[in-house]
């Protein structure tokens, strides 16, 4: 028989309920924040949100998806996990807002023309084994975007990430225990996670591709797709290599794309 394909890292672990829990310290003041750096700096907020259609990319439980529904934009959220895009449409439904969720590998995003703003924030991209998987999910991107939509891509600073990069760490969450370790290899940091519960434990391990800006800037032209700025954190700070621990893009499919 043949050997089964191998699962993708993200497919098992985005889809399991410790995900949650291990990363509960991502809250909702800090998507605000992000938000309003994102409408501001693109000049969406001149705009009426009700007209303004907008894809969140690789979601998650939707902190970002669901603001953006809550000041009135019209939302899709997109996921490859049922468990975290179930999270969303439920806590939609508990607010009565309206929000598209939708189950898609951003690899194979089908939309054409659609958006006026995609989003791809906190690390959603890096996930797989190639380069070319990568340059894909941007071709899909430039393809799902309106003429003259934005694109903010939300990336890990590498220079500073490898000056800062936290080898080992541990916390305790409510009744566990939990344990990462972190290394970059063959560009990528990996960081391998342990969670001990009081019966059980469980590892997962985690791998994003790390982009210098000269790369992903040149992916992003390839594509068709325009850097107009670069922010160093949420707030909107201007980016410096050395010291910013984000690289915030804000890219454009220009008027004649």
């Amino acid at each position: 028989m043949p050997d089964k394909p191998e699962k993708e890292w993200f497919a098992e672990w985005f889809n399991h309920p410790l995900y949650l829990k291990v990363y509960s310290h991502r809250d909702d003041a800090e998507a605000k924040t992000c938000l309003e750096t994102i409408i501001r700096k693109t000049g969406l907020e001149s705009l009426t949100p009700s007209d303004i259609q907008v894809m969140d990319i690789a979601c998650g439980a939707g902190r970002h998806a669901l603001e953006f529904a809550r000041r009135g934009f019209i939302t899709t959220a997109n996921d490859f996990s049922p468990f975290l895009l179930e999270c969303t449409r439920t806590q939609a439904e508990k607010e009565n807002i309206s929000i598209e969720c939708i189950r898609q590998d951003m690899r194979h995003i089908t939309a054409e023309n659609a958006y006026d703003l995609v989003v791809q924030l906190f690390s959603s991209f890096g996930y797989f084994k190639t380069k070319e998987e990568d340059l894909q999910v941007l071709k899909n991107v430039h393809k799902a975007l309106k003429r003259n939509g934005w694109y903010i891509l939300d990336l890990i600073n590498p220079v500073c990430l490898k000056k800062n990069l936290v080898p080992t760490s541990s916390k305790i969450i409510e009744d566990l225990y939990v344990s990462e370790k972190r290394r970059i290899e063959s560009d990528c940091v990996i960081k391998q996670i342990i969670i001990t519960a009081p019966d059980d434990s469980i590892g997962f391990e985690e791998s994003v591709r790390l982009y210098e800006r000269e790369t992903v800037e040149d992916m992003l032209s390839s594509t068709g797709l325009t850097v107009e700025n670069i922010f160093g954190n949420y707030e909107g700070s201007a980016y410096d290599q050395e010291t910013s621990p984000r690289m915030m893009i804000f890219a454009r499919k220009m008027g004649n794309g």
